[in-house]
């Protein structure tokens, strides 16, 4: 595996590589990788010919007072896993390589309005911030896909219609969340729980999946199941921001006639703002 931190570097070898007909698959991160990550960089290596990922702490999608400064930077670590990956390059540019030095000087891309709700609502222009990256490291790299946890399943949607929108070519695919035995998601900011809290986090998913329990079960009394999952996350010792049930393509509250349905909840724990989904299908 290669480390490159230039632009005019990288753009440089992936451009034999597309002369010669090969795929690209893209990994974008913002490091701390664990195994929600390799999941991503070896569907991307068994999918392209070359498989890069970015390493970028991306300062425009947090807001002030988020934890930009404390976000876990591993870098060596995470070089030892992809290399252990079949990873072909991680491209870890400094700052001022992607964007301004001064972040008020930046151009930034509206992200479409489905943006401006869940996590979009709490935590405004986050995905201004997260669109306008990706688009950066889209125009640098030219992947022929790229591939995104669908733990941020929100930001999943927004990518997808910012590529289609813009007419970018790349294809754009999710993967599964990963989980620890208990059902949390897998999150570089689960390193900052103690093992009691990591038992208390994982009351995050029990809750949503008591939720696609009930719907499955019939159950459409969607504001009630919301509220009540709210409640038992408060008991456990959650701040909840938002739990919804939304129709998984739009993120628009759900109907009793839909069917393709996605649960979404986030909440702090501590000093720790989680998110977690579930996508429930019904065929009643």
């Amino acid at each position: 595996m290669e480390v490159i931190q230039s632009i005019s570097d990288l753009r440089e070898k992936l451009k034999s590589h597309r002369d010669n007909g090969k795929s690209i698959g893209l990994v974008p991160t913002m490091g701390n990788l664990h195994q929600g990550h390799a999941r991503l960089v070896e569907s991307a290596a068994e999918e392209n010919s070359i498989t890069v990922v970015t390493i970028f702490v991306n300062p425009l999608q947090f807001n002030p007072g988020e934890d930009f400064e404390n976000y876990p930077r591993t870098l060596n670590e995470d070089i030892e896993i992809l290399e252990n990956l079949n990873c072909d390059y991680l491209f870890f540019p400094k700052n001022d390589e992607i964007i301004e030095r001064r972040s008020s000087d930046q151009a930034l891309i509206k992200a479409p309005q489905i943006s401006r709700i869940l996590c979009g609502k709490s935590r405004p222009g986050h995905f201004d911030g997260v669109a306008t990256i990706i688009c950066i490291l889209f125009n640098i790299i030219c992947p022929t896909t790229a591939y995104f946890g669908l733990k941020d399943y929100q930001q999943y949607l927004i990518i997808k219609k910012l590529v289609s929108d813009f007419r970018i070519q790349v294809g754009i695919k999710g993967i599964e969340t990963a989980r620890d035995k208990n059902g949390l998601a897998l999150s570089s900011r689960n390193i900052f729980f103690s093992s009691k809290e990591l038992k208390i986090a994982s009351q995050l998913f029990f809750s949503i999946n008591e939720i696609s329990k009930a719907l499955h079960a019939g159950n459409k009394n969607f504001k009630i199941l919301e509220d009540k999952a709210k409640r038992q996350l408060s008991i456990a010792g959650f701040l909840p921001d938002y739990c919804s049930i939304c129709h998984a393509n739009t993120l628009n509250p759900a109907d009793s006639n839909d069917k393709d349905l996605v649960i979404l909840v986030a909440a702090h724990l501590g000093s720790v703002r989680l998110i977690d989904n579930l996508r429930v299908f019904l065929n009643h």
